[in-house]
């Protein structure tokens, strides 16, 4: 994340916990990441110097016409400011440091296929169990690439149990061997 992202996010935080409305915020910036990671002509119009501030500002304000106040006036600061680029980083940051002040570890599994919601219940008390914590979020990611298996990643921790991986490690052996 770029310095300035995270001086947006920790400045929204702020305005939003004068206000108490961390959650509503919170909500807004999910929708508000979730939607420019989704889109790759959103982003391509946030990157673009060719479109015009104004033009920028009333698309984002449409898109997020159902956000709150705070939401909108960031949005309005990166306008004025011409850091319309940052906006979904941003949001990513407001996300991490409101988990970070809720005490939420956010877990990362990576798998070939979508975890059962049985496999999913499994890999969150085993989290719970790592961290020490009983606030976990757990994300799913896919990547056919691994084969089977999956990455657990929980802060700056990773465990590759994937099938990739222990190819990796045989073909590195062998490479050894000869």
């Amino acid at each position: 994340m770029s310095r300035a992202a995270i001086r947006y996010a920790k400045a929204i935080l702020q305005k939003s916990n004068e206000n108490n409305t961390e959650a509503v915020v919170f909500g807004d910036m999910q929708s508000v990441y979730k939607t420019i990671e989704d889109s790759r002509e959103l982003q391509a119009v946030l990157q673009s110097p060719v479109i015009k501030a104004n033009d920028k500002k009333e698309a984002l304000l449409k898109i997020f016409s159902g956000q709150s106040e705070i939401t909108h006036s960031l949005i309005n600061i990166l306008v004025a400011n011409k850091r319309t680029s940052l906006l979904g980083n941003v949001a990513k940051s407001y996300i991490d440091l409101y988990n970070e002040v809720q005490g939420v570890k956010v877990a990362t599994v990576t798998t070939a296929v979508p975890l059962s919601s049985e496999l999913e219940g499994k890999v969150m008390s085993k989290v719970k169990e790592l961290t020490g914590s009983e606030k976990v979020t757990l994300n799913n990611e896919i990547d056919p690439a691994l084969i089977g298996g999956f990455i657990l990643r929980v802060g700056d921790i990773q465990y590759n149990a994937s099938i990739a991986n222990q190819f990796g490690n045989l073909k590195r052996e062998f490479s050894k061997s000869i």
